[in-house]
């Protein structure tokens, strides 16, 4: 079972991730795309990439805009599992944007 983060080591990995966003107990990032197929498409390549981690965030989708919300549930909060696919969706949202 993964292991909670101490709150510095929570603060320390935000630090890292600007886009993303502290909740209690869970870090969230919306995203909004240029179109809602544009979207669709990088939440079916954050789809991907959860599942191969067995990992899966919430998600909450609103035309363009597609909010993420990572917590390991079976530990009760945050633990590294979350800041290492927060990361992932980050360079996913990063090639996106790329190739707009």
């Amino acid at each position: 079972m993964a292991t909670l983060l101490p709150d510095s080591a929570i603060q320390s990995a935000l630090d890292e991730l600007p886009t993303w966003q502290l909740s209690p107990g869970s870090i969230t990032r919306t995203v909004e795309s240029a179109t809602f197929p544009d979207a669709i498409a990088l939440l079916q390549r954050i789809a991907a990439v959860a599942e191969a981690a067995d990992h899966h965030p919430d998600i909450d989708v609103r035309w363009r805009k597609v909010t993420y919300t990572l917590s390991t549930h079976s530990a009760g909060g945050l633990t590294e599992l979350d800041f290492d696919l927060a990361r992932r969706i980050d360079v996913l949202v990063d090639d996106s944007v790329r190739f707009d």
